[in-house]
């Protein structure tokens, strides 16, 4: 469960604007927080606190296929990502570092920027709590829950491994 406030963006946001080519010559997850959104939102990596959480339209995450996109965003300490919809190479990066992302149209059209978020992802609740409303969205099947609890798909494996 996470818990954060939200902030909002509209549909097709592309992975060049959640972190510009200018800055893909680096791998630093820090270095990529600074720069996150900053084509779109100038004043993103001022506001964004640990636990935010992202709230968007359609086709989040369109674009280019790169892993530096999720990365910037999980950095920046965004929490989890709610959208009506993901571009899927987006949705499998995301999941692949670790960062919880979850589809809810409903959602995203009543949840305002600043809202008070909360997120439980075993249940696909997700309550906005300065409205006192909650939305249903489709909850992780356990193997997805398992790679983010851990941290994303390497950290999943590794684990799998040492424990055999």
């Amino acid at each position: 469960m996470v818990k954060g406030n939200a902030i909002v963006y509209g549909n097709n946001v592309d992975t060049d604007v959640i972190i510009p080519a200018r800055y893909l010559s680096s791998s630093d997850p820090k270095e990529l927080a600074l720069h996150c959104m900053e084509d779109l939102d100038a004043n993103f990596s001022q506001k964004v606190r640990k636990g935010d959480i992202i709230v968007a339209g359609k086709n989040f995450g369109c674009g280019s296929s790169r892993e530096h996109a999720p990365i910037a965003i999980k950095a920046s300490g965004i929490s989890c990502i709610i959208a009506e919809n993901f571009a899927r190479i987006f949705y499998r990066n995301a999941i692949n570092i670790g960062l919880p992302i979850m589809e809810c149209e409903e959602a995203t059209k009543d949840i305002e920027e600043g809202n008070q978020i909360e997120v439980d992802f075993n249940r696909g609740i997700i309550r906005n709590i300065t409205k006192d409303k909650s939305y249903t969205a489709q909850p992780f099947p356990d193997f997805m829950m398992e790679i983010i609890k851990a941290g994303g798909l390497i950290n999943y494996i590794v684990k799998g491994v040492s424990e055999c």
